[in-house]
């Protein structure tokens, strides 16, 4: 498990502080890779990568999580808007916001930041 002082300032403000990296500016924005992407701080596995799609929103998109029990849904009202964070469940990270606008049949997009990210290529 990753220590919070061997994050960076930016994974440190998005994973503890609840921040969110810039648009487009993620390393997984456009990653095709296959593999499962794991949370940056402890490793759990969060999201494969055959549910990753492109959102047009500039963060990684996934329709699903690959282990519901790895994840935690939260409300939150911060920001003057209604949202459902989501956070790894086995360390707390926040790892970005789902809503239900997403194009497959499961109706969900996983907004996720790539800074809490880690792709395990298969």
């Amino acid at each position: 498990m990753k220590k919070d002082n061997e994050l960076t300032p930016e994974e440190y403000h998005v994973i503890r502080e609840k921040g969110t990296e810039a648009p487009f500016t993620g390393e997984f924005v456009h990653t095709k890779d296959e593999g499962i992407y794991v949370c940056k701080v402890c490793g759990a596995e969060l999201f494969d990568s055959d549910a990753k799609f492109d959102s047009g929103t500039g963060w990684p998109s996934f329709d699903n999580p690959a282990n519901t029990k790895n994840i935690i849904l939260k409300e939150d009202n911060s920001m003057g808007t209604h949202r459902t964070e989501v956070e790894c469940a086995n360390c707390g990270a926040h790892l970005g916001h789902v809503f239900n606008d997403g194009p497959t049949k499961t109706g969900q997009r996983y907004c996720i930041n790539s800074v809490c990210l880690d792709l395990k290529e298969k």
